[in-house]
């Protein structure tokens, strides 16, 4: 009997756990790169997805959402647990792994397919976001101003499978894109030592 009320315990504690879980939804230009970006943070496994958010259509394909039409933009979306790390955190991340100066367009990548966006799930995200694009303005290391929309979240449609943790399954492709496209060096000439914190 005591083991059976242990186990009740457990898994009454483990629902307990999953129900503090938060999604943060985030748009950064390529999703390849911004998934490493934020799984560079130590989430746990799966917790970051790449996929499509903004747009009209249901269930897009990457061949639909890449030619602009869609009205989706590639996104991450971060499954996290907020006692264990905070939005503030993430969008720390999020605001130092993308150029906020442009629009429709992230480095080499041309288009509303990889604009820039934060999409928030809730009063409080919207308002942490604001404030942090806020501090930003008002602190960035450079003169362009901060163009970065921040949205209600909307549908999320996960990628192929392909996409997902496409950094570490295709690393060489990956790295020649990333070089070519001067993802790194922009982001460098942007942020400077806000990139090292």
């Amino acid at each position: 009997m005591k083991l059976f009320a242990l186990v009740v315990l457990l898994g009454l504690s483990g629902a307990l756990h999953a129900q503090k879980l938060e999604k943060a939804t985030f748009a950064a230009g390529c999703f390849w790169c911004t998934e490493e970006a934020f799984e560079k943070l130590g989430l746990p496994p799966n917790a970051v997805v790449s996929g499509y958010m903004g747009g009209k259509v249901k269930n897009p394909t990457y061949e639909q959402v890449s030619t602009g039409g869609t009205g989706h933009t590639e996104v991450v979306q971060v499954t996290y647990d907020p006692a264990r790390i905070s939005y503030e955190k993430l969008l720390e991340t999020f605001w130092v792994n993308h150029d906020p100066t442009v629009k429709d367009r992230q480095f080499c990548d041309a288009g509303s397919q990889y604009r820039p966006e934060i999409f928030y799930h809730s009063e409080q995200q919207k308002r942490l976001a604001e404030a942090s694009k806020a501090k930003w303005q008002k602190d960035k290391p450079f003169r362009q101003a901060i163009v970065t929309p921040i949205t209600p979240a909307g549908e999320f449609w996960a990628a192929e499978d392909y996409h997902q943790d496409y950094y570490k399954k295709n690393a060489l492709q990956y790295r020649f894109y990333v070089t070519g496209c001067g993802r790194y060096a922009r982001l460098d000439q942007l942020w400077g030592a806000a990139r090292a914190k």
